[in-house]
Protein backbone atom coordinates (compact mmCIF):
# COMPACT_ATOMS: atom_id res chain seq x y z
CA UNK A 1 0.00 0.00 0.00
CA UNK A 2 1.30 3.53 -0.92
CA UNK A 3 0.10 6.24 1.09
CA UNK A 4 1.01 9.97 0.73
CA UNK A 5 0.80 12.58 3.01
CA UNK A 6 2.80 15.92 2.79
CA UNK A 7 5.14 15.12 0.45
CA UNK A 8 5.86 11.63 2.31
CA UNK A 9 5.41 8.53 -0.32
CA UNK A 10 5.83 5.64 2.41
CA UNK A 11 5.89 2.06 1.32
CA UNK A 12 4.25 0.42 4.51
CA UNK A 13 4.34 -3.21 3.28
CA UNK A 14 7.95 -2.93 3.24
CA UNK A 15 8.74 -0.70 6.71
CA UNK A 16 10.23 -3.47 8.69
CA UNK A 17 10.80 -0.78 11.86
CA UNK A 18 14.32 -3.10 12.43
CA UNK A 19 16.70 -0.62 13.08
CA UNK A 20 15.12 1.14 16.25
CA UNK A 21 17.04 4.11 17.87
CA UNK A 22 16.98 5.07 21.17
CA UNK A 23 14.30 6.53 22.59
CA UNK A 24 12.78 8.56 25.96
CA UNK A 25 9.62 9.36 25.75
CA UNK A 26 8.60 10.81 29.33
CA UNK A 27 11.15 14.05 30.19
CA UNK A 28 10.45 16.12 33.07
CA UNK A 29 12.05 19.78 32.63
CA UNK A 30 12.39 22.75 35.29
CA UNK A 31 8.89 24.02 33.16
CA UNK A 32 7.47 21.38 36.45
CA UNK A 33 10.70 20.10 38.30
CA UNK A 34 13.62 18.39 36.50
CA UNK A 35 17.08 16.96 37.70
CA UNK A 36 17.99 19.05 34.70
CA UNK A 37 19.56 22.44 34.81
CA UNK A 38 17.64 23.22 31.72
CA UNK A 39 16.17 22.27 28.45
CA UNK A 40 20.09 22.41 26.98
CA UNK A 41 20.92 20.45 29.92
CA UNK A 42 18.47 17.33 29.28
CA UNK A 43 18.95 17.80 25.30
CA UNK A 44 22.66 17.44 25.14
CA UNK A 45 22.94 14.83 27.82
CA UNK A 46 20.91 12.79 25.70
CA UNK A 47 23.14 13.44 22.40
CA UNK A 48 26.10 12.50 24.91
CA UNK A 49 23.86 9.02 25.49
CA UNK A 50 22.95 9.05 22.01
CA UNK A 51 19.07 9.15 22.33
CA UNK A 52 17.53 10.41 19.24
CA UNK A 53 13.84 10.82 19.84
CA UNK A 54 13.14 12.68 23.17
CA UNK A 55 9.72 13.54 24.72
CA UNK A 56 8.88 16.64 26.67
CA UNK A 57 5.99 15.57 29.56
CA UNK A 58 5.66 18.47 32.19
CA UNK A 59 2.85 18.51 34.78
CA UNK A 60 -0.13 20.81 33.67
CA UNK A 61 2.14 22.55 31.46
CA UNK A 62 3.19 22.62 27.71
CA UNK A 63 4.68 25.85 28.58
CA UNK A 64 8.65 24.12 27.47
CA UNK A 65 7.50 23.30 24.12
CA UNK A 66 8.49 26.20 22.04
CA UNK A 67 12.33 25.78 23.44
CA UNK A 68 12.23 21.94 22.92
CA UNK A 69 11.25 22.18 19.67
CA UNK A 70 14.25 24.27 18.97
CA UNK A 71 17.14 22.74 20.65
CA UNK A 72 15.91 19.16 19.28
CA UNK A 73 16.03 21.20 15.68
CA UNK A 74 19.12 22.60 16.19
CA UNK A 75 20.76 18.79 18.21
CA UNK A 76 19.02 16.82 15.13
CA UNK A 77 17.10 15.09 17.51
CA UNK A 78 13.17 14.05 17.07
CA UNK A 79 10.79 15.43 19.89
CA UNK A 80 7.42 14.21 21.42
CA UNK A 81 5.13 16.57 22.87
CA UNK A 82 3.32 15.36 26.56
CA UNK A 83 1.81 16.56 29.36
CA UNK A 84 1.13 14.56 32.61
CA UNK A 85 -1.92 15.23 35.40
CA UNK A 86 -2.90 13.50 38.69
CA UNK A 87 -6.24 13.03 38.15
CA UNK A 88 -8.98 11.19 40.51
CA UNK A 89 -11.76 8.07 39.80
CA UNK A 90 -14.26 8.15 42.53
CA UNK A 91 -15.75 5.44 41.94
CA UNK A 92 -12.39 3.55 42.43
CA UNK A 93 -11.63 5.80 45.42
CA UNK A 94 -14.81 4.15 46.79
CA UNK A 95 -13.68 0.73 46.08
CA UNK A 96 -10.65 1.44 48.27
CA UNK A 97 -8.66 0.58 44.63
CA UNK A 98 -4.83 1.57 44.03
CA UNK A 99 -4.27 2.37 40.88
CA UNK A 100 -1.24 3.76 39.91
CA UNK A 101 -0.60 5.42 43.03
CA UNK A 102 0.23 3.13 45.68
CA UNK A 103 -0.98 4.84 48.41
CA UNK A 104 -3.58 7.08 47.38
CA UNK A 105 -6.68 4.52 46.14
CA UNK A 106 -8.38 6.20 43.03
CA UNK A 107 -5.80 8.88 42.29
CA UNK A 108 -4.24 8.19 38.96
CA UNK A 109 -1.51 9.35 37.52
CA UNK A 110 -2.18 10.27 33.35
CA UNK A 111 -0.13 11.34 30.44
CA UNK A 112 -1.32 12.87 27.19
CA UNK A 113 1.46 11.88 24.14
CA UNK A 114 1.73 13.81 21.15
CA UNK A 115 0.00 16.64 21.98
CA UNK A 116 -0.52 19.48 19.14
CA UNK A 117 2.63 22.18 18.96
CA UNK A 118 1.92 25.05 18.56
CA UNK A 119 -0.53 24.04 21.27
CA UNK A 120 -3.91 24.79 21.20
CA UNK A 121 -6.44 24.05 23.59
CA UNK A 122 -10.20 25.16 23.41
CA UNK A 123 -12.31 26.18 26.29
CA UNK A 124 -13.90 25.32 28.58
CA UNK A 125 -10.56 23.18 28.48
CA UNK A 126 -8.18 25.56 28.82
CA UNK A 127 -9.35 26.94 31.79
CA UNK A 128 -9.92 23.74 33.38
CA UNK A 129 -6.10 23.15 32.65
CA UNK A 130 -5.02 26.61 34.20
CA UNK A 131 -7.13 26.25 37.28
CA UNK A 132 -5.77 22.96 38.30
CA UNK A 133 -2.17 24.08 37.53
CA UNK A 134 -3.02 26.99 39.59
CA UNK A 135 -4.68 25.02 42.56
CA UNK A 136 -1.33 22.97 42.66
CA UNK A 137 0.70 26.32 43.20
CA UNK A 138 -1.97 27.34 45.98
CA UNK A 139 -0.89 23.75 47.88
CA UNK A 140 2.14 24.71 47.95
CA UNK A 141 2.01 28.18 48.85
CA UNK A 142 0.46 26.89 51.93
CA UNK A 143 2.75 24.01 52.73
CA UNK A 144 5.47 26.91 52.48
CA UNK A 145 3.38 28.63 54.98
CA UNK A 146 3.26 26.21 57.37
CA UNK A 147 7.32 25.15 56.91
CA UNK A 148 7.83 28.76 57.77
CA UNK A 149 5.82 28.09 60.82
CA UNK A 150 8.05 25.07 61.88
CA UNK A 151 10.64 27.09 61.05
CA UNK A 152 9.93 30.19 63.75
CA UNK A 153 9.09 27.08 66.23
CA UNK A 154 12.39 25.98 66.25
CA UNK A 155 14.27 29.01 66.37
CA UNK A 156 15.63 29.08 62.83
CA UNK A 157 17.17 32.26 61.51
CA UNK A 158 15.47 32.23 58.21
CA UNK A 159 12.24 31.69 56.91
CA UNK A 160 10.87 31.17 53.15
CA UNK A 161 10.45 33.51 50.53
CA UNK A 162 7.57 32.22 48.37
CA UNK A 163 7.80 34.65 45.61
CA UNK A 164 11.44 34.05 45.49
CA UNK A 165 11.43 30.62 45.07
CA UNK A 166 9.19 30.94 42.28
CA UNK A 167 11.06 33.79 41.01
CA UNK A 168 14.37 32.10 40.84
CA UNK A 169 13.66 27.94 41.36
CA UNK A 170 10.83 27.56 38.57
CA UNK A 171 9.49 28.42 35.41
CA UNK A 172 5.90 29.56 36.91
CA UNK A 173 5.29 26.46 38.66
CA UNK A 174 6.19 25.12 42.18
CA UNK A 175 5.92 22.02 42.78
CA UNK A 176 6.59 20.32 46.58
CA UNK A 177 10.31 19.54 45.66
CA UNK A 178 11.11 23.29 44.73
CA UNK A 179 10.28 23.87 48.47
CA UNK A 180 12.49 20.87 49.81
CA UNK A 181 15.94 22.12 47.69
CA UNK A 182 14.70 25.82 48.88
CA UNK A 183 14.74 24.99 52.42
CA UNK A 184 18.68 22.69 51.53
CA UNK A 185 19.91 26.38 50.08
CA UNK A 186 18.66 28.65 52.92
CA UNK A 187 19.83 25.94 55.53
CA UNK A 188 23.38 25.68 53.80
CA UNK A 189 23.67 29.31 53.60
CA UNK A 190 22.44 30.21 57.38
CA UNK A 191 24.51 27.06 59.01
CA UNK A 192 27.75 28.48 56.23
CA UNK A 193 27.79 24.65 55.30
CA UNK A 194 29.39 23.42 58.50
CA UNK A 195 28.17 19.79 59.07
CA UNK A 196 27.69 19.50 62.65
CA UNK A 197 25.40 22.32 62.46
CA UNK A 198 23.68 21.35 59.65
CA UNK A 199 22.55 18.40 60.76
CA UNK A 200 21.35 19.45 64.09
CA UNK A 201 19.03 21.93 62.88
CA UNK A 202 17.69 19.19 59.62
CA UNK A 203 17.65 16.61 63.73
CA UNK A 204 15.51 19.44 65.39
CA UNK A 205 13.57 20.06 62.24
CA UNK A 206 12.83 16.13 61.95
CA UNK A 207 11.62 15.71 65.45
CA UNK A 208 14.97 14.04 66.69
CA UNK A 209 15.00 12.04 63.67
CA UNK A 210 18.83 11.86 62.06
CA UNK A 211 19.89 12.94 58.64
CA UNK A 212 20.76 9.72 57.28
CA UNK A 213 22.15 11.44 53.60
CA UNK A 214 25.78 12.66 53.55
CA UNK A 215 25.75 16.51 53.08
CA UNK A 216 27.18 16.51 49.55
CA UNK A 217 24.27 14.15 48.45
CA UNK A 218 21.95 16.96 47.51
CA UNK A 219 19.55 14.84 46.07
CA UNK A 220 19.72 12.64 48.84
CA UNK A 221 19.11 15.32 51.53
CA UNK A 222 16.30 17.02 49.22
CA UNK A 223 14.55 13.63 49.32
CA UNK A 224 14.73 13.20 53.43
CA UNK A 225 13.26 16.86 53.65
CA UNK A 226 10.66 16.15 51.34
CA UNK A 227 10.02 12.81 52.93
CA UNK A 228 9.85 13.87 56.92
CA UNK A 229 8.08 17.12 56.01
CA UNK A 230 6.36 17.85 52.77
CA UNK A 231 4.88 14.06 52.73
CA UNK A 232 1.87 13.43 54.42
CA UNK A 233 2.22 12.92 58.00
CA UNK A 234 5.09 15.49 57.79
CA UNK A 235 4.19 18.86 60.22
CA UNK A 236 4.58 21.12 56.63
CA UNK A 237 2.24 18.26 54.74
CA UNK A 238 -1.28 20.26 53.24
CA UNK A 239 -3.78 17.87 51.78
CA UNK A 240 -4.71 18.90 48.17
CA UNK A 241 -8.04 19.74 48.00
CA UNK A 242 -10.95 18.38 45.54
CA UNK A 243 -10.31 20.81 42.99
CA UNK A 244 -6.75 19.79 42.69
CA UNK A 245 -8.20 16.73 40.59
CA UNK A 246 -9.88 16.31 37.47
CA UNK A 247 -12.19 13.45 36.80
CA UNK A 248 -9.95 10.80 34.72
CA UNK A 249 -12.69 11.28 31.89
CA UNK A 250 -12.00 15.16 32.15
CA UNK A 251 -8.10 14.52 31.69
CA UNK A 252 -8.99 12.31 28.66
CA UNK A 253 -11.16 14.69 27.03
CA UNK A 254 -8.65 17.53 27.54
CA UNK A 255 -5.48 15.33 25.85
CA UNK A 256 -7.67 14.88 23.08
CA UNK A 257 -9.07 18.77 22.76
CA UNK A 258 -5.19 19.30 22.99
CA UNK A 259 -4.71 16.84 19.86
CA UNK A 260 -2.83 13.85 22.39
CA UNK A 261 -3.42 10.64 22.67
CA UNK A 262 -4.51 9.93 26.43
CA UNK A 263 -2.06 7.61 28.09
CA UNK A 264 -1.91 5.08 31.22
CA UNK A 265 1.29 5.47 32.94
CA UNK A 266 1.94 2.08 34.63
CA UNK A 267 3.54 1.64 37.82
CA UNK A 268 3.68 -1.80 37.34
CA UNK A 269 6.16 -4.16 39.98
CA UNK A 270 7.77 -2.34 42.92
CA UNK A 271 11.07 -3.81 44.58
CA UNK A 272 9.10 -7.26 45.76
CA UNK A 273 7.32 -8.03 42.60
CA UNK A 274 4.04 -6.47 44.11
CA UNK A 275 1.49 -4.95 42.04
CA UNK A 276 -1.52 -2.25 43.03
CA UNK A 277 -4.77 -3.83 43.07
CA UNK A 278 -5.75 -2.46 39.45
CA UNK A 279 -2.56 -3.54 37.74
CA UNK A 280 -1.79 -6.92 39.47
CA UNK A 281 -3.60 -9.02 36.89
CA UNK A 282 -2.39 -8.00 33.27
CA UNK A 283 -5.49 -9.72 31.22
CA UNK A 284 -8.06 -7.96 32.96
CA UNK A 285 -5.82 -4.47 33.50
CA UNK A 286 -5.36 -4.20 29.61
CA UNK A 287 -9.02 -5.52 29.10
CA UNK A 288 -10.26 -2.46 31.79
CA UNK A 289 -7.93 -0.23 30.22
CA UNK A 290 -9.44 -0.50 26.45
CA UNK A 291 -12.83 -0.01 28.11
CA UNK A 292 -11.96 2.73 29.93
CA UNK A 293 -10.50 4.51 26.15
CA UNK A 294 -6.89 4.36 26.93
CA UNK A 295 -5.17 2.42 23.52
CA UNK A 296 -1.83 3.92 24.86
CA UNK A 297 0.18 3.09 27.79
CA UNK A 298 3.46 3.70 29.51
CA UNK A 299 6.40 2.29 31.81
CA UNK A 300 9.24 4.46 33.52
CA UNK A 301 11.58 2.13 33.46
CA UNK A 302 14.04 2.61 36.70
CA UNK A 303 10.99 1.22 38.73
CA UNK A 304 10.62 -2.27 37.14
CA UNK A 305 12.10 -5.53 36.71
CA UNK A 306 13.42 -5.82 33.24
CA UNK A 307 12.24 -9.39 32.85
CA UNK A 308 8.75 -8.22 34.72
CA UNK A 309 8.70 -5.31 32.45
CA UNK A 310 9.03 -7.67 29.45
CA UNK A 311 6.28 -9.33 30.44
CA UNK A 312 3.91 -6.44 30.89
CA UNK A 313 4.94 -4.40 28.21
CA UNK A 314 5.31 -7.18 25.21
CA UNK A 315 1.87 -8.63 26.15
CA UNK A 316 0.06 -4.70 25.83
CA UNK A 317 1.97 -4.39 22.99
CA UNK A 318 0.27 -7.50 21.84
CA UNK A 319 -3.03 -6.48 22.53
CA UNK A 320 -2.23 -3.37 20.12
CA UNK A 321 -1.54 -0.57 22.46
CA UNK A 322 1.29 1.83 21.89
CA UNK A 323 4.03 1.08 24.28
CA UNK A 324 6.00 3.67 25.23
CA UNK A 325 9.39 4.10 27.69
CA UNK A 326 10.74 7.46 30.26
CA UNK A 327 12.93 8.11 32.54
CA UNK A 328 10.62 10.98 34.33
CA UNK A 329 14.07 12.52 35.78
CA UNK A 330 11.37 14.87 38.23
CA UNK A 331 13.37 14.27 41.26
CA UNK A 332 16.52 15.90 41.84
CA UNK A 333 18.89 12.80 41.27
CA UNK A 334 20.48 12.97 37.80
CA UNK A 335 20.37 9.86 35.80
CA UNK A 336 21.19 8.90 32.50
CA UNK A 337 18.65 9.62 29.21
CA UNK A 338 19.13 6.19 27.84
CA UNK A 339 16.79 4.15 29.89
CA UNK A 340 17.50 1.02 31.83
CA UNK A 341 15.25 -1.16 34.80
CA UNK A 342 15.98 -1.26 38.04
CA UNK A 343 19.12 -2.26 38.85
CA UNK A 344 20.99 -0.90 35.80
CA UNK A 345 19.91 -3.51 34.08
CA UNK A 346 19.80 -2.82 30.08
CA UNK A 347 16.60 -3.09 28.52
CA UNK A 348 15.99 -6.53 26.20
CA UNK A 349 15.92 -6.36 22.24
CA UNK A 350 12.30 -6.57 22.13
CA UNK A 351 12.03 -3.51 24.52
CA UNK A 352 13.81 -1.45 22.98
CA UNK A 353 11.90 -2.03 19.86
CA UNK A 354 8.36 -1.63 21.52
CA UNK A 355 9.56 1.28 22.71
CA UNK A 356 10.57 2.68 19.40
CA UNK A 357 7.74 1.47 17.38
CA UNK A 358 5.54 3.33 20.08
CA UNK A 359 7.13 6.48 19.59
CA UNK A 360 6.94 5.87 15.65
CA UNK A 361 3.31 6.09 16.42
CA UNK A 362 3.45 9.00 18.21
CA UNK A 363 5.83 11.12 15.69
CA UNK A 364 3.08 9.97 13.27
CA UNK A 365 -0.33 11.14 14.77
CA UNK A 366 1.82 14.57 16.26
CA UNK A 367 2.37 14.86 12.06
CA UNK A 368 -0.55 14.13 10.90
CA UNK A 369 -3.06 16.23 13.59
CA UNK A 370 -0.73 19.01 12.30
CA UNK A 371 -1.96 19.09 9.08
CA UNK A 372 -5.53 18.75 10.22
CA UNK A 373 -6.19 14.91 9.75
CA UNK A 374 -6.73 12.38 11.68
CA UNK A 375 -3.98 10.70 14.01
CA UNK A 376 -3.92 7.29 15.92
CA UNK A 377 -6.93 8.41 17.59
CA UNK A 378 -10.38 10.63 16.12
CA UNK A 379 -12.10 13.18 18.22
CA UNK A 380 -14.01 10.84 20.30
CA UNK A 381 -10.51 9.20 21.51
CA UNK A 382 -11.57 5.65 19.36
CA UNK A 383 -8.26 4.18 17.36
CA UNK A 384 -8.60 1.79 15.24
CA UNK A 385 -5.88 -0.45 16.47
CA UNK A 386 -5.57 -2.44 13.22
CA UNK A 387 -4.28 0.40 11.62
CA UNK A 388 -1.34 1.08 14.04
CA UNK A 389 1.80 -0.66 11.80
CA UNK A 390 0.64 2.21 9.37
CA UNK A 391 1.09 5.00 12.03
CA UNK A 392 4.39 2.68 13.20
CA UNK A 393 5.71 3.09 9.12
CA UNK A 394 4.95 7.16 8.61
CA UNK A 395 6.65 7.55 12.03
CA UNK A 396 9.57 5.55 11.12
CA UNK A 397 10.28 7.61 8.06
CA UNK A 398 9.91 10.89 9.78
CA UNK A 399 12.46 9.73 12.93
CA UNK A 400 14.54 8.00 10.64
Amino acid sequence: MIQTINNYQLSIVNCQLNNPVKVNAHLHTPYSFSAFRDIDDALDRAVAEDVKVVGINDFYTTKGYQEWAEGCVKRQLYPLFGIEFISLNEEDQKAGLRVNDPANPGRTYLSGKGLSHPFRLAEPYATMLSNVRDEANRQVEAMCGKLNELLRQKSCSFTLDFKRITDELTKGQVRERHLAKALRLNLYEACENDESRIRELLERLFDGKALKSSLDNLAGVENEIRGNLLKAGGAAFVPEEAAAFLPVKTVQEIIIAAGGIPTYPFLADDANGNYTDFENDLERVAKQLTERGFHSVEFITTRNDVLLLEKYAAYLYEQGFVVTFGSEHNTPAMEPVKLFARGGAALTDKLLQINYKGACVIAAHQHLVKQGLKGYIDQNGYADRSKRHELEALGEQLIQ
